[in-house]
């Protein structure tokens, strides 16, 4: 039964943020919620199980009743979700994970995908009923042993707390925007009951009551392409969201600050994304660490290093700077398909925006420097970029190459702005969108399901809640714009760097905060607007590659829904 309560004028002052109250999450109450939840959830997915034992592709109601059992298991493990994702992964990855093959790196092995995800993409493309029945077992009989997980199990309140916070991160950046079930379409009665399961184990009546107001609304506008994703994440999540950051959590997720991603100036640890920046720098035997061994200094001579990005005496012959191909005014980028080779030609490749850089694990398009700090050190040598060598950099500037190369990703760490009309909406406000972006950002979220790979807040491949891995999508971008005749790419893309067949073609998740003033696209650079971008998405891509990672279906996007979402771009330049 679930419990009503009535504002009180006391009730109100809290939600407001007028009267101060510490959030309390008890681990009892969140075992015994999970415990009730488990047997529903072990019933669905019996029921799931069932109705794909009668399942026949020819069928059409059969396949109605499946892809139905499909959505109630996934709506009954959202209960449980945040309890799951956080305590038992292992039990959470056969679940929920992508229906994508996951590479493992370093060790180049993968894992096969597996669970409702899956359930869904074998589904829609009319897969056996073999396939499906083995996968449905899994989940069917995982789900049945999840009462044997509690077993001397013990948690604080400080755990359930930093769950609680977690799960809030995913139904604003991945639950509402289909994330989970891009065809079925149910995440936003899925986030409803993610949202349904965090007020059963908040223990404060504040923040119960912003819970429950935040429920109501996914609850009372469960239709995924009209709903207003702005307005519930600003109205609704948000005031959560600051609540919750108030109090005593653990803190396990490196990459952030804060858990109030939405609305924060700037909510992750650059020092975080630094972990490649152990490199030995050849041939001065200078490694890129300070000297107590600890990671490199975020605020290291800044100065420094935006006096050295301008310095053309970097390069071999003394002609071309980092500022050459990025530059500043063109927000860093240099408005060329691809930037002139000093070999004669071209580059590969087309010339990224540094802003936002520092936030991903994997640098270059094909992920090959672990590092800023590494991904500079190859530009230095690289004979087609900045044609340097260890001996003619030290000698011109008179500073050991390890100083410059440090200096210059301080500086390139310091581009983070996030001086958007869109940061501006969040932070209070509400002039600083027009009304056509604010309905593009809902179209971006969910029609359009663009946020289902460019993650908010950052927009770019860290995968939220833990954003602690860069993805690699296989798209099948054609060698240019070209989508009636299109010419398959002879880019390979990551597989260059990591020897494994789902990596072919496989390029990084770029941010698309700035996209709007930072034509030509892909990484190619062969898409000349933003519309050519818009139309190969729209359309579903052109003729699928192996591994592909885009979905083929076409997204049916009207004229105004792609201007609108092309309008809010423009509301992410800064």
């Amino acid at each position: 039964m679930k419990k009503i309560k009535v504002l009180t004028g006391m009730c109100l002052l809290l939600c407001m943020g007028i009267v101060g109250e510490a959030p309390t999450a008890y681990p009892e109450q969140t075992v015994r919620y999970f415990k009730e939840q488990q047997v529903i959830f072990a019933d669905k997915a019996k029921a799931l199980q069932a109705a794909i034992s009668k399942y026949d592709v020819k069928d059409r109601v059969a396949v109605e009743q499946a892809k139905h059992a499909l959505k109630e298991c996934r709506i009954a493990y959202k209960h449980i979700a945040f309890f799951l994702e956080y305590f038992f992964v292992s039990e959470a990855y056969v679940f929920n994970t992508p229906a994508k093959y996951e590479v493992e790196e370093p060790y180049i092995e993968y894992e096969e995908p597996v669970g409702l995800q899956q359930i869904e993409a074998l589904l829609y493309s009319h897969a056996s009923k073999e396939e499906l029945m083995q996968q449905a077992d899994i989940v069917a009989e995982t789900a049945a042993g999840l009462p044997a997980l509690l077993y001397h199990f013990k948690a604080t309140d400080a755990q359930v707390m930093e769950s609680v916070q977690l799960e809030l991160i995913r139904i604003q950046s991945l639950y509402i925007t289909g994330y989970d079930a891009p065809s079925l379409q149910c995440g936003i009665e899925e986030a409803a009951a993610a949202m349904d399961a965090l007020r059963h184990v908040i223990g404060v009546d504040s923040i119960w009551a912003a819970m429950s107001a935040a429920y109501t609304y996914l609850a009372a506008h469960p239709d995924y392409n009209s709903f207003d994703r702005l307005t519930f994440i600003t109205d609704y999540a948000m005031p959560v969201q600051r609540m919750l950051s108030v109090q005593e959590a653990t803190h396990t997720v490196r990459a952030l600050k804060t858990t109030a991603i939405f609305g924060s100036r700037d909510p992750f640890k650059k020092e975080t994304f630094t972990q490649g920046a152990d490199i030995t720098v050849d041939g001065l035997g200078d490694v890129l660490r300070n000297g107590d061994n600890s990671a490199p200094k975020i605020g290291y001579d800044t100065a420094l290093g935006r006096q050295l990005f301008f310095e053309k005496r970097l390069s071999g012959n003394r002609q071309r700077s980092c500022a050459t191909c990025h530059l500043p005014d063109r927000h860093f980028t240099d408005g060329m398909p691809q930037n002139a080779s000093l070999l004669g030609g071209f580059l590969p490749r087309n010339t990224p925006s540094l802003l936002y850089a520092t936030y991903q694990y994997a640098q270059f398009w094909d992920g090959r420097a672990k590092s800023l700090e590494e991904q500079i050190d190859v530009v230095l040598h690289s004979p087609a970029e900045m044609g340097g060598s260890d001996d003619s950099i030290a000698a011109r500037m008179q500073l050991p190459k390890g100083k410059i190369i440090r200096a210059l990703a301080a500086y390139i760490r310091t581009l983070t702005p996030f001086n958007s009309p869109f940061d501006h909406y969040l932070a209070g406000d509400r002039k600083a969108m027009t009304a056509q972006q604010r309905h593009g950002f809902n179209i971006f979220m969910g029609k359009a399901r663009c946020g289902s790979c460019h993650f908010a807040p950052l927009f770019n491949g860290l995968t939220p809640p833990l954003f602690n891995r860069t993805e690699f999508e296989i798209l099948g971008v054609p060698r240019d714009s070209n989508l009636q005749h299109p010419v398959a790419d002879t880019d390979r893309g990551r597989i260059a760097v990591f020897p494994v067949t789902f990596y072919e073609g496989a390029f990084k998740t770029p941010t698309v905060r700035n996209a709007a003033a930072t034509a030509p696209f892909m990484h190619h650079g062969n898409f000349r607007t933003m519309q050519q971008v818009i139309d190969f998405y729209n359309q579903g891509g052109v003729t699928p590659v192996m591994h592909q990672t885009l979905s083929t279906d076409t997204l049916g996007l009207s004229k105004e829904e792609q201007q609108a979402v092309i309008s809010f771009l423009d509301a992410l330049v800064d």
